[in-house]
């Protein structure tokens, strides 16, 4: 998969051999690491959904007194 030397697998079962290899070399988190990460994702995402909220709303009372 990195590199560009040919063994001589081909094939279907040669890539999956190369996706075993590829995933050996990934560093996983540890559980309190990923813990941590995942409160962050989900607070970022609270907060942007909260202020898009906001902002559609404010959006929607500025159009709704213009038209009016």
């Amino acid at each position: 998969m990195g590199d560009s030397s040919n063994t001589g697998k081909s094939g279907i079962k040669g890539f999956f051999r190369g996706v075993k290899t590829e995933f050996k070399k990934i560093s996983w988190p540890d559980k309190t690491t990923l813990l941590k990460q995942s409160v962050v994702v989900v607070a970022v995402s609270v907060v942007l959904g909260l202020i898009i909220t906001f902002l559609d709303t404010v959006i929607q009372y500025g159009v709704s007194f213009l038209t009016m």
